[in-house]
């Protein structure tokens, strides 16, 4: 197997199941020690059981099955100051960083008078604050470093078109599309890549909580969850192959970037 990233390091948020597990197996795989980190903890909003810290030392388990290094850390992408201590301590450990992959997020539904600002107020803090906090506590190290660097961003579906029954949702993937063309932009000069992966329906515990409910009150809706292909979900090792084609050097040309792994959701 080639090895894309030997002698690198990566970082990925919400790496202790689903997708971000998945991405940190890959990236693994390609040689890359990992920075696991996630906040193992219960949002009051968010509808499913959240992730565990046995499930991220079971990431961690997987990682180091492939002879990669793993540091796993318990922090919330909400709190700035967990975040960065969680890089510093990631990035003392293995003696550096080059691969950001933030993946941490969540989903819940509402229609927008019926939200509320608590829930409102939590998916924006999740999906795109700390995506900015992520950012903000790495790309220092990355300026400092001098080698340049690859950020992968989880955008959606829904950071390009509507998604009826989840406008807090649209309105935070919309946001991070802006802010990953900024810091495309802004990091240019310093050799640091930026880009999106946008994935629709994934195989995880966030899918499977889907309320049934709001399509048959509201089937006026269907139309704007329409996909091309015939399979009903993409499993979280497809979106990872993604996000290691674009976190490797086969992508050193590709900055800002919106790559779509969506079944051809953004088609119709």
């Amino acid at each position: 197997m080639s090895e894309r990233l030997s002698g690198r390091v990566a970082m990925v948020t919400g790496a202790a199941r689903g997708q971000g597990r998945a991405e940190a197996v890959a990236l693994a795989a390609e040689g890359a020690d990992i920075i696991g980190v996630d906040a193992c903890a219960e949002l009051p909003t968010v509808p499913y059981p959240p992730a565990t810290e046995e499930d991220l030392a079971e990431t961690g388990r997987l990682v180091t099955a492939s002879g990669a290094r793993f540091v796993g850390v318990r922090a919330d992408v909400r709190d700035l100051v967990a975040m960065e201590k969680a890089v510093a301590e990631g990035v003392g450990e293995l003696g550096g960083l080059d691969v950001v992959v933030a993946n941490a997020g969540i989903s819940t539904w509402g229609r927008l008078w019926e939200l509320t600002p608590q829930e409102w107020n939590t998916m924006i803090d999740v999906n795109l604050t700390g995506v900015w906090h992520t950012l903000r506590c790495t790309v220092p190290v990355l300026i400092e470093q001098g080698r340049g660097g690859s950020i992968v961003l989880t955008g959606s579906v829904g950071a390009s078109k509507a998604l009826p029954g989840m406008a807090h949702y649209v309105a935070a993937k919309h946001g991070l599309v802006g802010l990953a063309r900024t810091a495309a932009v802004e990091l240019g000069a310093f050799d640091i890549r930026v880009n999106c992966v946008h994935p629709w329906g994934v195989d995880t515990p966030m899918v499977s909580m889907t309320p049934e409910s709001i399509f048959r009150e509201n089937p006026q809706y269907g139309v704007s969850y329409s996909q091309v292909l015939k399979q009903s979900l993409s499993a979280p090792e497809e979106i990872a192959r993604a996000v290691v084609f674009l976190a490797s050097d086969d992508a050193r040309s590709l900055t800002g970037v919106q790559l779509p792994v969506d079944r051809g959701a953004t088609l119709v």
